[in-house]
């Protein structure tokens, strides 16, 4: 898109992909709410919940990097957790510094009642898994890209 290409008209609201992305993830964020009440879970907590089903054992600076999150707010999101005892945080004994989350018996059990928030999510999207993924993958290189702009 280049500069020449936008007119004032083009100053609406409703025209604006920023607006169109952040009300859609308002709706999803809005549905996922009372599918991970049950399980004791707020919408970012779940995502803490699945990245370490996918690799259990990460330093919390790993875990940051994979979410997209600071430090300073990841660590409340571990304590709730580990209160919860869906983790547990130990410093390693080499580096008092780093700081490993790991996943309790509870918290690994948790993952076979996660199964149907997401199936529920599917019927609530009202997409094919085809689609879905087609939607995924171009949000995804949406992202690259403007990682990749705003480091230019």
């Amino acid at each position: 898109m280049r500069k020449a290409d936008i007119t004032k008209k083009d100053l609406v609201l409703d025209k604006q992909l920023c607006f169109a992305l952040y009300g859609a993830s308002l709706a999803l964020t809005r549905t996922y709410k009372p599918l991970l009440e049950p399980l004791g879970l707020t919408y970012p907590q779940y995502l803490v919940m699945m990245v370490l089903w996918e690799e259990d054992h990460l330093a919390v600076k790993a875990l940051g990097e994979k979410l997209g999150l600071d430090s300073g707010t990841l660590s409340p999101l571990l304590k709730r957790l580990e209160q919860a005892d869906f983790v547990k945080r130990q410093r390693d004994s080499k580096d008092e510094r780093q700081v490993t989350v790991s996943l309790t018996p509870k918290g690994r059990a948790l993952q076979d009642e996660a199964v149907n928030v997401m199936s529920a999510i599917g019927s609530a999207i009202g997409c094919s898994l085809e689609e879905v993924a087609a939607l995924r993958q171009q949000l995804q290189a949406l992202r690259g890209r403007l990682n990749a702009a705003a480091q230019d």
